[in-house]
């Protein structure tokens, strides 16, 4: 505490002579120590179930995701990032899908997720979207991780990660395209 006084004066002290000295923070305070309370959390995931009335966890293709198959998801958001996490369990194993961030919750139909979402209006890529593409291991098991230097908007969020049959393509004309939609997460906020 006496530091804290000391370093206080000395600011006080720096300050009539125009330099700029930083007020002490409380200790354990980070600036980038993720989002904070004003942050957006959102969450999802269980195990896979066909569609029905308010099923949040929904698979679309049983021969790409099997019985059993379960995928947790989290989005958080401060002032300035985006992160965003899968983890899948008992998928296919040593296949790679696709796995994008979509508009609208899951439904009782692929599309009901809508279009992917996008921080800006620009074309398709991985600095506007969220993909998080993932490739499981001999067990069907894997987890994705990806960060975005915007942060999410507040009454425009994401409601869904949908996962593709396929890898996203990263060129071309189809740019953002991976194939059909296997399955569906919807994401709440928490």
């Amino acid at each position: 505490m006496r530091i804290l006084g000391v370093l206080a004066a000395v600011a006080l002290l720096c300050a009539g002579c125009g330099e700029q000295v930083a007020a002490p923070r409380p200790a354990g305070h980070s600036p980038s120590a993720g989002p904070s309370a004003e942050g957006i959390r959102l969450a999802g995931g269980g195990t896979f179930t066909s569609p029905a009335p308010r099923a949040t966890v929904i698979v679309y293709d049983t021969a790409l995701v099997p019985p059993g198959a379960s995928a947790r998801v989290t989005v958080e958001s401060g002032a300035v990032l985006a992160t965003a996490r899968v983890v899948v369990k008992g998928m296919l194993h040593n296949r790679t899908y696709g796995a994008h961030l979509h508009v609208n919750a899951c439904g009782f139909e692929p599309e009901d997720a809508g279009p992917h979402y996008r921080h800006s209006h620009t074309p398709a890529s991985a600095e506007n979207e969220v993909w998080l593409d993932f490739t499981t291991d001999v067990r069907g098991d894997a987890i994705a991780t990806t960060t975005q230097d915007w942060a999410l908007v507040p009454g425009r969020l994401p409601r869904s990660l949908v996962i593709h049959a396929k890898p996203t393509r990263t060129t071309g004309t189809e740019v953002g395209d991976a194939g059909p939609r296997v399955a569906c997460v919807t994401l709440t906020e928490r």
